[in-house]
C-alpha cells in the first residue's frame, strides 16, 4: 500500500478553522488634502466577529501612513458552511 501525502492549500486549511473572507471598505483622508475622500479596499481571511488580521492592518496603517482614516466597512462570509439538507418526497429510478 503507497501512501501519498496530500497538499492543502493555507486558505482552504484557514477556512476549515473557521475563517471567513473578510472585505473592509477603507475610506481616508488624503494628507495633503484632507476634503478629499480616497477608497481602499482590503481583503483576507480573518475570524468574526474579532477581525484580528483586519485590527493588524488598521493598526499598521495607524502608525505607518499618513492619511487619517475616516471610516472602515466590513463585510464577512464564511465560505465553508454545513450543507443543507432537505427532505424530499419520491423515488428516482434509472432505468
Amino acid at each position: 500500500m503507497v501512501s501519498r501525502e496530500v497538499s492543502v492549500s493555507p486558505a482552504f486549511r484557514k477556512q476549515l478553522e473557521g475563517y471567513g473572507l473578510t472585505t473592509a471598505h477603507i475610506l481616508y483622508r488624503l494628507p495633503d488634502y484632507q476634503d478629499i475622500l480616497q477608497t481602499y479596499v482590503w481583503q483576507d481571511y480573518d475570524l468574526c466577529p474579532m477581525f484580528p488580521a483586519l485590527n493588524k492592518f488598521l493598526n499598521f496603517w495607524l502608525e505607518k501612513l499618513e492619511g487619517p482614516l475616516h471610516s472602515v466597512t466590513v463585510a464577512h462570509a464564511r465560505l465553508i458552511k454545513p450543507a443543507e439538507i432537505r427532505a424530499v418526497d419520491g423515488e428516482f429510478r434509472l432505468h
